[in-house]
């Protein structure tokens, strides 16, 4: 009878695991999830792997030191804020499919990214038909937000960071005969049109513009034809690896002249891969970690602290947009439409790259963003001396 008993008992057990295992009961002992400790969830579409890996890696490390912080101080009204990053290898194709399933997922109340305008681009109908803020920190494709309601960016734009350059170039630095290498992608091509308007507006003429394919290696030919065309400067449109490969074989090619380069360039691989090379070349970026404000030099401070390096610009740039939406989000709650909203009325919000941040409703961009002019010297990225920081769209009246 014991024996009976104890198989009994073992089958009903069973049983009961079973069905738990199926959701058709619950155990016991398990306790219903309390809504108010969940976490807010923020989604994130980037490379880590393939060509753009480097720049999601120090998106990163941007984002852990500020969820450090946010969680550190309460989180999201007693909730801890979290990051979903998905691998996107910034392609596309892989973007769209990033997009449906974290407008699917009803715990995720934002998205950061992609990282290159056209990814991010591809994505943004998804975003917008789903009703969930598409965040795209780098994308500074002047058509990007104009994808919706839902499409955000506090990145400097196209329209505003050519100018930016061409003020460097052409009144600062005095090139009268430039020419231009563009990476021949939707970004590189209208960047190579706006900064070649933007320097005829100046003065200085555009003498010659060569685009080459992402992949690419060899520019010696390209590089052939800019030297045919006489130029007094040789302006880059392109991304770190393919910059700092460009130079490399320009100065070997005996180009001499100087480099300016668009901002995309900033960062410390391009040091790294273009060596002694790229000493002298000219960029823009909104964030500098020289900069002596001290919102600049806490956040520095904490980020060294953290990892044993200086951030650059797209570290504070993943920072940045990461405090700010947790800023948003506090002040206007977690529902997608909340947020949407929130960014629109958000005022003086603070930033490590712009000092304060309030967006122009219309555009949903940063209103009066800064820009800063840096030199390579003697190995690292350092402020042109004769540089003044100022309002971006100032600089582009000039």
């Amino acid at each position: 009878m014991l024996d009976l008993i104890l198989r009994s008992t073992a089958l009903v057990a069973g049983t009961l695991s079973l069905l738990a295992a199926l959701g058709v009961v619950q155990p016991a002992f398990s306790q219903p999830a309390d809504p108010a400790k969940e976490p807010v969830v923020l989604g994130v579409s980037g490379p880590l792997t393939g060509q753009y890996a480097q720049y999601g890696a120090q998106w990163q490390r941007g984002f852990d030191l500020a969820l450090e912080q946010v969680n550190a101080g309460g989180g999201i009204q007693g909730r801890p804020l979290r990051v979903q990053f998905e691998d996107s290898q910034s392609d596309p194709k892989q973007t769209v499919a990033i997009a449906r399933k974290f407008v699917a997922d009803s715990r995720i109340v934002a998205e950061l990214g992609d990282f290159t305008s056209a990814a991010s681009m591809a994505a943004s109908p998804i975003y917008q038909n789903g009703g969930l803020v598409q965040f795209g920190f780098t994308n500074s494709h002047p058509d990007f937000t104009r994808g919706g309601d839902f499409v955000w960016s506090n990145a400097l734009n196209q329209a505003e960071e050519m100018p930016v350059l061409a003020d460097y170039a052409v009144t600062a630095l005095g090139l009268k005969r430039v020419a231009l290498l563009f990476i021949n992608n939707d970004w590189g091509r209208t960047s190579k049109d706006l900064f070649a308007k933007a320097a005829k507006e100046r003065g200085a003429e555009v003498v010659g513009a060569e685009g080459y394919l992402a992949d690419e290696k060899d520019f010696r030919s390209a590089l052939v034809r800019v030297r045919d065309t006489k130029p007094d400067g040789i302006v880059l449109v392109s991304y770190y690896a393919d910059g700092a490969q460009i130079t490399r074989q320009l100065r070997e090619a005996g180009l001499t002249q100087p480099v300016v380069a668009a901002g995309s360039v900033y960062s410390p691989k391009f040091l790294e891969l273009g060596g002694a090379a790229v000493e002298g070349v000219h960029t823009t970026t909104p964030f500098f970690p020289g900069d002596p404000r001290p919102e600049v030099q806490t956040f520095v401070k904490a980020y060294t602290g953290k990892y044993g390096v200086e951030p650059d610009a797209y570290s504070s740039r993943a920072y940045d947009a990461l405090l700010l939406l947790a800023t948003v989000i506090r002040q206007s709650g977690t529902d997608r439409t909340a947020v949407r909203d929130g960014l629109a009325t958000v005022k003086d919000a603070p930033s490590v790259v712009y000092g304060t941040v309030r967006f122009d409703p219309q555009t949903r961009r940063v209103d009066k963003p800064l820009s800063t002019r840096l030199v390579v010297q003697n190995g690292g990225f350092a402020l042109w001396e004769q540089a003044g920081r100022e309002p971006a769209a100032a600089k582009a009246a000039n």
